[in-house]
């Protein structure tokens, strides 16, 4: 992977700046301040609104209440066929009565006799409506509901009836009549975060400070310090059901493809990848680390005469990358495969595997990609059939003709790999390439070197909008040549014994690549952030939640 110089636009401000601390400091305390205030005075408005209920006195109180943990204990096996999705409710639906569990995202009460309740399953949401209505719905029942705390968990049952005109206030163009209401499970009164702040775009906050409103803005490090509420939004609902897609679509293609599903240690004893971004630790008295990658076990696999293997897994990097698309940890998509004659076999996989991977992305992920699009918007990916190959020599003469200073011989820079994708783009009209025949100094130990000039190599990265997603290469399989590369690259050889030994018992020509699974959700999307597509980020600063 290569590094990257890019700050995180959430990024605190710098240490020495004093004022700016002090600021902070200053602002934090009367926000803290602010959110007790507000907070004892929901809660006292919710033991008033409780206390007043007469719920003895309602011969309709068995329709609505807070549920007791010994009927949520699996008490006893009931059918659950009755019970339907918000996201399913549609007009089909009509006159039809339903149950449905959400969250309650908003209440907002019409005098004490009705009431208008937004439930949230999965980032989709359902108006239910709560009306006073003599033996369906009582006064209690309204009042009920109105004193529920946001986020609660809710039990709803009613009548699906479809208004005349549009609803805006949810996904779903269907109303409830709630005939019954039960809380399952109560959200404290005031939450760290509101999921409508967390929900919010750039667009709206700006167009609001336009109009001398000002609204909420959820940094980054606070969405991540209350993680659990900040994936609850539409827009990340969405980001983790495209990254479900990803992954899911990477297994099947393989598979298909004849490759096998493999599963490697992630405790091992030398450096995978070389260099010092290694995580080292103590394992029961011999030094150890936490694998870089499944490189070397991967190729041992081919070696075990599976042929083609690939693995989906966490991969560490000891990196102090303090960048916008860097992480301590990630999901590697890994790839390995016997070559029976070119390195282009491997970059054959990557390009067939990725187009099919965008064509299902677009097409199974509609929903996703708009919830993604309402709140960080983006332009769909261009990518062209049959992938665009550049040389890196190409690809370096691109950039000298577009006035760009660069090392021939040396990787590309951030700065520089976005230059050549905006060049890429215009000239080709794709935003998806791979370059290949890399300089072999900035490639690891175990790259096979070009036949024709050993200053190159047999190898490729694979770049989305301008930032490398993949990199890949045929590898060394010859053991004396290995060691004497890695000795080279300054790696103790007897760190590696098992892995060069693997060789020694006959090995066939191969190659592969890895793949940063949230690096690609994050380019995909045209988002600005690997920690937007990281479930539970970690990096130098972050190991909580």
């Amino acid at each position: 992977m290569s590094a990257s110089s890019q700050t995180p636009i959430d990024e605190p401000p710098s240490a020495d700046d004093d004022s700016s601390k002090a600021v902070s400091k200053k602002a934090a305390k009367k926000e803290a301040a602010k959110q007790e205030k507000l907070r004892r005075r929901q809660e006292a408005a919710a033991e008033s609104a409780i206390s007043s209920l007469n719920v003895e006195d309602d011969p309709l109180s068995a329709n609505y209440g807070d549920v007791p943990l010994s009927d949520l204990q699996s008490k006893e096996v009931k059918s659950i066929e009755n019970w339907t999705q918000v996201g399913s409710l549609t007009p089909e639906l009509k006159d039809k009565y339903v149950i449905l569990r959400g969250r309650v995202q908003t209440i907002r009460a019409v005098g004490k006799k009705m009431a208008f309740l937004v439930v949230r399953e999965k980032g989709f949401t359902v108006q239910c409506v709560l009306s006073e209505q003599p033996e369906l719905v009582s006064r209690q029942m309204v009042k009920y509901v109105d004193g529920l705390s946001r986020e609660s968990i809710v039990d709803v049952e009613g009548v699906v009836s479809v208004p005349n005109v549009a609803i805006k206030g949810a996904s779903q163009q269907v109303e409830i009549q709630v005939r019954k209401v039960y809380c399952i499970s109560k959200a404290m009164p005031t939450l760290p975060i509101n999921i409508e702040d967390a929900a919010r775009s750039e667009a709206e906050i700006d167009k609001a400070l336009q109009a001398g409103e000002q609204l909420v803005r959820v940094n980054q490090d606070t969405r991540l310090n209350y993680r659990v509420l900040d994936m609850r939004t539409p827009a990340n609902q969405g980001i983790f059901r495209i990254q479900c897609q990803v992954s899911t679509m990477f297994r099947q293609f393989l598979l298909d493809e004849n490759f096998v599903e493999i599963h490697t240690p992630k405790l091992i004893g030398g450096s995978s990848e070389g260099g010092a971004s290694v995580f080292r630790l103590d394992y029961k008295g011999q030094p150890a680390c936490l694998a870089q990658s499944p490189q070397l076990h991967k190729q041992m696999a081919i070696c075990g005469d599976f042929g083609r293997v690939f693995e989906i897994g966490p991969v560490f990097r000891a990196e102090d990358s303090y960048t916008h698309r860097h992480l301590c940890e990630f999901t590697g998509l890994d790839v390995e495969m016997e070559i029976k004659t070119h390195y282009s076999e491997v970059m054959d996989i990557v390009d067939r595997l990725f187009v099919a991977m965008f064509d299902s992305l677009n097409e199974k992920c509609k929903k996703a990609l708009e919830a993604v699009d309402k709140q960080y918007p983006f332009e769909p990916l261009k990518y062209l059939r049959k992938t665009l190959r550049l040389t890196f020599e190409e690809g370096i003469q691109m950039l000298k003709d577009a006035g760009v200073e660069i090392d021939p011989l040396g990787d590309l820079n951030t700065e520089a790999e976005r230059k050549l994708g905006q060049l890429v783009l215009e000239k080709y009209g794709t935003e998806f390439y791979i370059l290949h025949r890399y300089p072999l100094a900035v490639r690891p130990f175990y790259t096979m070197p070009c036949y024709d000039n050993p200053t190159y190599s047999n190898s490729f990265d694979v770049f989305i909008r301008g930032e490398e997603i993949i990199s890949g290469a045929q590898r060394v399989h010859v053991p004396e040549f290995l060691a004497e590369r890695a000795q080279a690259c300054g790696i103790d050889v007897k760190t590696i014994e098992t892995y060069i030994d693997s060789f020694r018992y006959g090995a066939p020509p191969h190659g592969g690549f890895g793949v940063g699974l949230e690096r690609v959700v994050m380019l995909f999307c045209g988002l600005n952030n690997i920690r937007k597509t990281s479930l539970f980020p970690r990096d130098p600063q972050r190991i909580a939640p």
